[in-house]
Formats: C-alpha cells, sequence, structure tokens
C-alpha cells in the first residue's frame, strides 16, 4: 500500500492482433497504487466485459508492477461511513471483473499487494514473473483485506494458507507464490505478458463453451451437488443448441479431433 499522486488510467482495449481479447492495462505512476478514480474506473471496466458482445478473453496488466494496493494517504481522509461506502465500490468492481463472461488472465509483475492482489485474486488465472511480489498486508495497518481477499483467497490456496497470509500480512515472492497455488505459472519477468496473451487469444479464438463451462464452474462451486448438476446439464444443452456446439461436433467426425474452428456463437 502506497501513497502516490501521479494520475491514475485504467485502460480496456483490443488486442491489435485479435480484437477478442481485451487488454486491461493499469497505469499510475511508479508502481499503480490505486486511488478512488481508479476505483471507479475499475468498476466502469468490469461493468463494460460484461455487457461486451466482442471480447471473450482478458488480460490484466500494470506493466513492471501489478498493482501496489490502495493509496493510504487518500484513506486517510474519509471518515469510517464514507470508506464502508468507497470500499463496496472496490468490491463491486473487482466481484463483477470475477463474474465476467470473459476468461481471464492475470499478467502479474513486480508488485501484487492488498487491493492489487486482490484484483489478480478476481481472475481466473495468474501468471507471475520470477520479481513478483504478492500480498495482503492490510492487518499491519490496523486493518483487514476488503475487497474480496477474505473470501477468494481461501478458494485459491485453502483456508488456513490464507489465514497464514491474511493474519501475517507478509508478502509471498513469487517461488512460494507459485508453490501455494496463488499463482498458476512463473516465468522471467520479460516474458509474463506475452504469455498472457499467448493463453489469453487461446481462449479469445475457442467455443461459445468456455463462457458456458467458465459459469457452470464458478455459480456451481457453493451450490449443492445437485443444483450444480441441474446447472451443468442446461448449459450443455445450450453448447449443444450453439453454432459452435453443432460445427464441432460435425468437425470431429468428418476431420478427427482438434480441427474445428470457432465463431464464438
Amino acid at each position: 500500500m502506497t501513497s502516490n499522486p501521479a494520475p491514475a488510467k485504467v485502460e480496456l482495449e483490443p488486442h491489435p492482433g485479435d480484437e477478442r481479447l481485451a487488454i486491461l492495462r493499469i497505469q499510475r505512476h511508479p508502481v499503480n497504487a490505486l486511488d478512488q478514480q481508479m476505483w471507479d474506473l475499475l468498476e466502469t471496466v468490469a461493468t463494460e466485459l460484461h455487457s461486451s458482445t466482442t471480447y471473450r478473453a482478458v488480460v490484466i496488466t500494470g506493466g513492471e508492477h501489478f498493482a501496489a494496493g490502495a493509496d493510504v494517504k487518500e484513506m486517510l481522509g474519509l471518515s469510517p461511513e464514507a470508506f464502508g461506502q468507497r470500499n463496496r465500490v472496490l468490491q463491486k468492481a473487482f466481484h463483477a471483473l470475477a463474474t465476467a463472461p470473459q476468461i481471464t488472465i492475470a499478467a502479474i509483475n513486480g508488485y501484487a499487494l492488498g487491493g492489487g492482489c486482490e484484483l489478480a485474486l478476481a481472475a481466473d488465472f495468474r501468471i507471475g514473473g520470477r520479481g513478483a511480489v504478492l500480498g495482503l498486508p492490510e492487518i499491519t495497518l490496523g486493518i483487514m483485506p476488503g475487497s474480496g481477499g477474505t473470501q477468494r483467497l481461501s478458494r485459491i490456496v485453502g483456508l488456513a494458507g490464507a489465514k497464514d497470509l491474511i493474519l501475517t500480512g507478509r508478502p509471498v515472492r513469487a517461488e512460494e507464490a507459485l508453490r501455494i497455488g496463488l499463482i498458476d505459472q512463473l516465468l522471467d519477468d520479460a516474458d509474463v505478458f506475452d504469455a498472457a496473451v499467448e493463453r489469453g487469444l487461446y481462449y479469445a479464438r475457442g467455443p461459445l463453451a468456455l463462457r458456458y463451462a467458465k459459469q457452470a464452474i464458478d455459480n456451481g462451486f457453493d451450490m449443492p451437488i445437485e443444483d450444480g448438476l441441474a446447472l451443468e446439464a442446461d448449459l450443455i444443452t445450450r453448447c449443444f443448441a450453439s453454432e459452435d456446439g453443432q460445427h464441432g461436433l460435425r468437425s470431429f467426425v468428418q476431420d478427427g479431433p482438434r480441427k474445428a474452428t470457432f465463431q464464438g456463437r
């Protein structure tokens, strides 16, 4: 968590090689501390993803640093009531990103701390550079994670692991993050963004079924098994009825496996 007066940018733009892949870029020199303007921008961008008919995958990047948490100096000027209202903006933004229909990949270099770590936790996948440092240090400031960290971290690293990281506030370097499942892939820093884009392009060019499969996994996770199976049955029927489903089945019979190209409808 760092105070930082520089102007903020949160931009969502199509990848030049394929407009079905979006790049969500966070920029606030020098370490992408998240001020309240960025909270609002992140909510706007996440809402846009839910209504997009073009984007099918998203790479989230901050460049040299992913995001070094909330701007603490700015927070000091808020009353408890105002802070509670403002925190819900960031919580809502990250929840909207976590539930977006696109497949999301966080490309993590440098710091991903506090709100920056919570942003990474909202993604479907996390690719980290060897110099990355992740963590939820809020407890060392006398507060606690408030934008999804207490809920999403335990679902990713397990209950005991989440309590360890949150209750100590300790930073986690990339090798440990990979070992405990906080990141999914570890690469040299210079390769992180390109690897995230490559994976994003793979998902962006995939069938509509990717969207339905993500929905079944995420929404079914906390359901009783019977409700999850009912959701799964409904969604596979939608896949079967789609152009992609019909084309994929015919392609398998006529041309063999993995030959189909999909239109996302």
